[in-house]
């Protein structure tokens, strides 16, 4: 599977911006706006497309299950619609024995801010 595209950190993305890092057309972004509710970016008050971090990510996500995973247009909006009812939890990485070390942590804590309070 190939990395996913770099998103620069900024606030707007021009049409022919998310074009280039999703590999695929402006045209095609505009047709996927008609297909998938959720990719809705905003207008300028010159009428430019404005994407959000948010539905950039969402238009490589639709990219992603379009043309490397195979799915219909219809097929992809289901897969959406489904992640959006049960979204997955990122795993954290704490162990079990993770509370142990909490505990120890949250009372060294506690002490520095009794000496902190005693002055």
């Amino acid at each position: 599977m190939p990395a996913p595209a770099h998103i620069p950190d900024k606030l707007y993305f021009r049409i022919g911006e998310v074009a280039r890092m999703a590999g695929v057309e402006p045209y095609v972004l505009r047709f996927w706006e008609t297909e998938f509710p959720a990719l809705k970016p905003g207008k300028s008050s010159t009428g430019q497309r404005l994407y959000r971090r948010r539905e950039v990510e969402l238009a490589l996500e639709i990219k992603r299950l379009l043309h490397e995973q195979g799915f219909t247009i219809a097929g992809a909006r289901q897969q959406l619609k489904e992640r959006k009812k049960n979204p997955r939890q990122p795993e954290l990485g704490f162990s079990a024995a993770a509370p142990a070390p909490l505990a120890k942590m949250r009372r060294e804590l506690e002490e520095i801010l009794g000496l902190l309070n005693k002055r």
